[in-house]
């Protein structure tokens, strides 16, 4: 039995599993109904949010430090859409250029955390139960904390800015993701088709290489889909307490700060930068879990 065979053998146990799902309703579940509805919504959003992050002046003509002391505080108007703030910089514009600096932050600590993820994973699942014991407490340990906790602890000891919450997100996320590769990889170490590979002589780097890894670290794509969103919200937190991103600084969480002192005034500088901070995180799961379904069903 080669390889393929070995592997072929795999995605006929797991076709075998989909019984009862005639073609009709799987095209149904993913093309159809409210379901198909939502992710094209989350696409489209997802789309725009791309196009702002990388070409801003397309989405957003004008200069997001730009100030106008006699525009200050302007309602939501046709000459601006989501107002003004206390400085009479286009609210739009400002979230617009923002989407960028909130991306980048989110994807560099997803990245991070889902690089520690799986390093810390792979040894806990591979080197021996002394490592896996030794590395489930340093887990354990790092779970005790909430995680903004935790990353509100590394920005006291290193101070804050943009660099370091990125750095504390990923760091803050590292142990789930963990748990979560270590429990697929010990679930894919004992499964049938690595055993048979053991049985035919395989020598144990290439079952590593060749079965063990790429099955273990396929779900990768689903976490960090689902994982942005998360990471993105607890930037925004940190720059709302004045740990990331400093005003006057185009970016949603320092936006979400600088507005909480007018709320009662001027709502829609804070309510515009939370909104795209909610719709981007949501956008990010729905796609995160039709990407889910597809790899599940395919």
């Amino acid at each position: 039995m080669s390889d393929l065979e070995i592997q072929a053998g795999l995605a006929g146990a797991a076709a075998r599993r989909q019984t009862g799902r005639g073609l009709g309703t799987r095209f149904g579940t993913r093309f159809g109904g409210r379901v198909g509805l939502t992710e094209v919504l989350a696409a489209g959003f997802v789309l725009f949010l791309l196009l702002a992050a990388f070409a801003p002046g397309l989405v957003a003509p004008g200069d997001p430090l730009a100030i106008d002391p006699r525009a200050a505080f302007q309602p939501p108007s046709s000459a601006h859409s989501f107002g003004t703030d206390e400085s009479g910089r286009d609210v739009y514009t400002r979230v617009s250029h923002g989407t960028g600096g909130s991306l980048q932050i989110g994807v560099a600590a997803t990245l991070i955390g889902l690089g520690l993820g799986a390093v810390l994973g792979i040894i806990a699942g591979m080197l021996g139960s002394i490592v896996d014991f030794t590395v489930n407490r340093l887990l354990e340990v790092m779970f005790a904390f909430p995680g903004l906790l935790l990353a509100l602890l590394f920005i006291m000891v290193f101070g804050p800015g943009p660099a370091t919450a990125t750095l504390a997100v990923g760091l803050a996320t590292a142990p789930g993701y963990a748990r979560i590769i270590r429990a697929q990889l010990v679930s894919v170490r004992s499964s049938a088709f690595v055993e048979a590979a053991t049985v035919l002589g395989r020598s144990r780097t290439r079952i590593l290489v060749r079965h063990i890894l790429p099955n273990t670290l396929a779900p990768l794509l689903v976490l960090g889909t689902l994982g942005i969103g998360q990471a993105i919200i607890w930037a925004a937190a940190l720059s709302y307490l004045g740990l990331g991103a400093k005003p006057p600084a185009a970016e949603w969480g320092a936006m979400l700060s600088a507005g909480r002192t007018y709320l009662n005034t001027a709502v829609w500088m804070s309510f515009f930068p939370g909104l795209f901070v909610v719709l981007t995180a949501i956008s990010a799961t729905v796609l995160g879990r039709a990407i889910e379904r597809r790899l599940r069903h395919a």
